[in-house]
């Protein structure tokens, strides 16, 4: 008995974007008064993270172009923990592939791993700070604020989670994220961030929001005295702009995961897995009984965290994950688990038949999947035909064409989503 045939969805979220970026960005600056209190021809550290962020290097840019037509020299050094391998080399690597270098951004693109101390927190937490970013003149992030894969919390993932651990590279990633396993990461984060705060180097930010067609949303220049509370502000903002998957499903296929579309390689809070192995532990999202894992993104440089938050994946994408950066930034994070390899096959067809029958259904035809690019695309999605009444109940979906079978090739696979819906839209 085949599965239920597949419908293509459309899902309909609000659109968002701003459509000058550039004239955004000086408006937030100009307004803000963030570079008034800056000698003349000071340098400036703009620190950048490595997610996956929409017109980032357009971001870049700008705020670039900005700091140089006030006088000032900026210049470019990766905000990240233990990103790119916890290399000088690999850092510089991830930020090129967003287009973050001397070339694309107008200014000099500086990666180290040096760091210096900024003193203990109560909790005896040493901070630290990039070492080049502490001999310029000021530091300037530019971050995404949006929910974190690890905690739910008042502030999670943005400017000031970029000023704890990414400005503390490798050195302060290892020992914030141990102290947080005790104490909580939002703690950490607020605790350190606040010691940051006080080394008096941190001019401000550009607080970056995505809506759900992960366009660019709104840029919010932050000013230094305002950050903890501004924060709190544009995280809630963020969080009621969130793409979801629509409904519960037996299975959630992802045709890839990586680096490039979440911290945890796909956003846990999207398909409601924790990075310490939990299932649907997440009241804002549907409940998910497997999900499957196709591949891995060309994009995360070999860097296969999230694996083990699947039940079952493809042997294409245990074969592409390089296990030294994969080691390196999940136990710095101090989630091993997500690193565990799920069982796995050779083929589509394998996966799913070896699945579904997990799933608490009898019959093969009842049992219901969604299948998506990643967890960061959800506008375009395949959904098994017996979800229909469902689909046909939310205004915000719509169906494009026909039904169709599962379209497995003489090997057993399928193709990506996108080929397979084979819809002109």
């Amino acid at each position: 008995m085949p599965f239920s045939r597949l419908l293509t969805v459309r899902q309909h979220f609000p659109d968002r974007g701003i459509h000058d970026i550039p004239a955004a960005i000086s408006r937030e600056l100009a307004s803000s008064g963030i570079m008034d209190p800056l000698p003349a021809g000071a340098r400036v550290a703009i620190g950048v993270g490595s997610r996956g962020i929409a017109n980032l290097a357009m971001i870049v840019r700008s705020v670039v172009e900005n700091f140089k037509a006030r006088g000032f020299r900026p210049f470019i050094f990766p905000a990240m923990g233990s990103h790119g391998a916890a290399t000088a080399e690999g850092q510089a690597s991830v930020l090129a592939h967003y287009g973050i270098h001397e070339t694309g951004v107008g200014c000099p693109v500086i990666s180290a791993l040096d760091v210096v101390s900024l003193g203990k927190t109560e909790d005896g937490i040493e901070a630290f700070m990039d070492r080049n970013a502490f001999e310029a003149g000021g530091v300037f992030l530019i971050g995404r604020v949006k929910w974190h894969t690890d905690f739910a919390g008042k502030i999670e993932s943005g400017l000031f989670k970029m000023m704890a651990i990414g400005l503390g590279k490798f050195a302060g990633a290892q020992r914030y994220h141990t102290y947080a396993y005790r104490l909580g990461l939002e703690h950490v984060i607020r605790s350190v961030g606040r010691q940051v705060l006080k080394s008096g180097k941190i001019l401000g930010g550009l607080a970056i929001l995505e809506d759900a067609n992960h366009k660019t949303a709104q840029l919010t220049a932050v000013r230094v005295g305002e950050m903890e509370q501004k924060e709190e502000e544009l995280l809630a903002l963020a969080k009621s702009w969130m793409g979801r998957i629509p409904m519960p499903l037996n299975i959630l296929i992802l045709d890839e995961i990586g680096k490039n579309f979440s911290g945890a390689g796909m956003d846990t809070k999207v398909v409601n897995r924790s990075v310490m192995g939990d299932y649907n532990p997440w009241d804002t999202a549907p409940v998910i009984d497997r999900i499957y894992l196709r591949g891995l993104s060309q994009h995360s440089y070999g860097n296969g965290v999230g694996v083990g938050l699947a039940d079952v994946i493809h042997d294409r994408l245990l074969r592409a994950i390089d296990w030294t950066p994969t080691q390196i930034n999940s136990l710095t994070a101090s989630t091993p688990s997500a690193i565990r390899t799920p069982i796995h096959f050779p083929s589509d067809r394998e996966c799913l038949e070896k699945i579904w029958p997990c799933c608490g259904h009898l019959e093969q035809r009842d049992v219901t999947i969604g299948w998506i690019a990643n967890s960061l695309e959800l506008g375009l999605m395949r959904l098994t035909e017996n979800l229909r009444p469902q689909i046909e109940a939310n205004s915000n979906l719509e169906i494009l064409g026909e039904a169709e079978e599962f379209s497995f090739d003489q090997d057993g696979n399928l193709a990506g989503i996108l080929e397979s819906a084979a819809v002109a839209h």
